[in-house]
């Protein structure tokens, strides 16, 4: 079998199961009437049922990984050689994107929105360990009995379990969980919980986010790695929009603001970050059960002289540089 239609049944299997795990949740969830666990079981059974056809369907052409980290081990067994493992890896993230996508047109959802699920702690991690780890054991073991019949069943019956002896629900799949964090529905996971929250979240705050908070995140993104950290910035009372006495003493520094607008600070945004950094919202500022916090006492340049406005620039860019090398997320 030629690597090409390889990489072609990978890509598409992988969407059409993103599909059926993301449509499955949110009609599930529509039509059980708030019942959370009516609505688990028909997101449980319909991706169960996914995977059994489509490991049927692919499992002849590409081995049906539709998961790196199947890939990736079945790579370090020699099952595939390292160099198609990559394109295997590269086509599943893309199909499960795209399944993620078309399942959220499919109703009416927006394409893509970063998920407010909140999915954390360490009983998650434990969870994922375990799914995985049972996972692979079930695949290979049930390899051993060479019968193509016996792993696409043995597979969706553990899945199906997962989904409810695990914390996590059994995402147990690096492009699904990635490919969840994109969709605000049922089957999804906020960015700041899936695996990839190695890259870390930061979110500034202040009052208007027309200056000091809006400052501190371009410094942030301008001088942290963005393998490791991204920030962002909100106000409990938004503006219209950004100063522009700050506008201009940041562009004197080659940061250009021009373009942001100011967001509302909410409970969910908040629920999105691994660290909140307050800048005088005081009581104003939501209080998320778990989450790291900070107070900068930092001065509102709203109003100030110039000369007053690029001492408070200077003095965030400080604070912002302090974080950075505190937590080692400085660009290399």
């Amino acid at each position: 079998m030629t690597l090409a239609r390889r990489l072609v049944a990978e890509g598409v299997g992988t969407a059409l199961l993103l599909a059926a795990v993301v449509g499955s949740g949110i009609m599930g969830e529509r039509l059980a009437g708030g019942n959370v666990a009516v609505a688990l079981l028909a997101n449980t059974v319909a991706t169960g049922a996914a995977l059994v056809a489509l490991i049927l369907t692919f499992g002849p052409i590409s081995g049906a990984h539709f998961n790196p980290a199947v890939t990736l081990a079945d790579a370090s067994q020699g099952g595939v050689s390292w160099r198609d493992a990559r394109g295997y890896v590269v086509v599943q993230v893309v199909g499960a994107l795209v399944g993620v996508a078309v399942a959220d047109v499919m109703f009416g959802e927006p394409v893509f929105a970063l998920s407010r699920h909140v999915r954390h702690g360490p009983a998650q991690m434990v969870s994922e360990f375990v799914a995985t780890f049972g996972l692979l054991a079930v695949i290979w073991g049930c390899s051993r009995l060479r019968s193509a019949t016996v792993v696409p069943f043995a597979v969706a019956a553990y899945i199906t379990s997962a989904y409810w002896f695990t914390a996590s629900t059994s995402f147990a799949n690096p492009a699904v969980t990635v490919a969840r964090s994109l969709t605000d529905t049922f089957a999804g996971i906020r960015p700041a919980d899936a695996p990839r929250s190695l890259v870390k979240t930061i979110l500034f705050a202040c009052v208007h986010n027309a200056g000091r908070s809006q400052m501190a995140a371009a410094f942030f993104n301008a001088l942290a790695d963005p393998a490791k950290a991204h920030a962002i910035s909100a106000g409990t009372e938004p503006g219209d929009r950004v100063h522009r006495e700050v506008v201009d003493v940041v562009r004197e520094v080659g940061i250009d603001l021009s373009a942001a607008t100011p967001a509302k600070l909410t409970d969910a945004l908040a629920a999105q970050a691994d660290l909140l950094v307050t800048m005088g919202c005081g009581e104003a500022c939501p209080f998320i059960p778990g989450l790291r916090r900070e107070d900068w006492p930092l001065a509102d340049p709203k109003g100030q002289p110039v000369e007053r406005v690029r001492e408070i620039r200077d003095e965030v860019r400080q604070h912002v540089a302090r974080l950075v090398e505190r937590e080692g997320w400085r660009r290399a």
